[in-house]
């Protein structure tokens, strides 16, 4: 049986990487289940970096299949800053005022300069970690803009603030089965999923 093993505790990303990977017999497992405890520091200055350094982590403590993600929200007009992160938009949320100076400084932005635009996008990086030490990397986006409120409160990872122009709303108001569809998680999950399988490793 092939583990693979998901540097996370978080249980949406495990339904959705067992969705994806599971199967064929495999076992799709947090690492908490795998043994692994104790904090990761995420200081890389891109996804990517921050997701080697999970997987990496984990690898150098369990060994085997391990699979980190990294994501976040990415805004043109702000010169495409890896750190920009919005966070889940809900009345009375502390981090409701940080959205609205994030959606302030693209206002400034294209204010100073007419022709920028309000695009932005999530942006998924998966780090695969291999039994002999390889690493792989597979990323995905999703794309939109930058809404001029905030809007829905439908679970991390779905931003109040990218408001999608092929539905009409923002990411946050997406439907479970919308969600499915732009999933910039799911998409690089597959892509490593299918990697991994030419590679010979699934």
């Amino acid at each position: 049986m092939t583990r693979v093993v998901f540097a996370t505790g978080n249980r949406d990303k495990m339904r959705e990487i067992r969705e994806i990977f599971g199967g064929q017999g495999r076992e799709i497992i947090s690492m908490k289940e795998a043994g692994f405890s104790g904090d990761i520091a995420e200081n890389g200055t891109t996804f990517r970096e921050n997701a080697e350094i999970k997987a990496k982590a984990v690898w150098n403590v369990l060994g085997g299949l391990v699979l980190a993600d990294d994501s976040g929200f990415v805004v043109d007009c702000l010169g495409g800053e890896p750190g920009v992160y919005s966070a889940r938009w809900m009345a009375g949320h502390p981090y409701a005022e940080k959205n609205r100076v994030l959606i302030a400084r693209v206002d400034q932005a294209i204010a100073e300069n007419p022709s920028l635009d309000r695009r932005a996008r999530f942006i998924c990086n998966i780090c695969a970690v291999l039994p002999d030490g390889r690493v792989l990397h597979t990323e995905a986006p999703y794309e939109g803009e930058v809404a001029h409120e905030p809007a829905g409160e439908n679970g991390f990872g779905y931003d109040p603030i990218l408001w999608l122009p092929q539905f009409g709303k923002t990411s946050a108001e997406l439907t479970e089965e919308e969600k499915n569809a732009v999933s910039h998680r799911g998409r690089a999950l597959r892509l490593m999923r299918d990697l991994l399988a030419g590679e010979g490793v699934l």
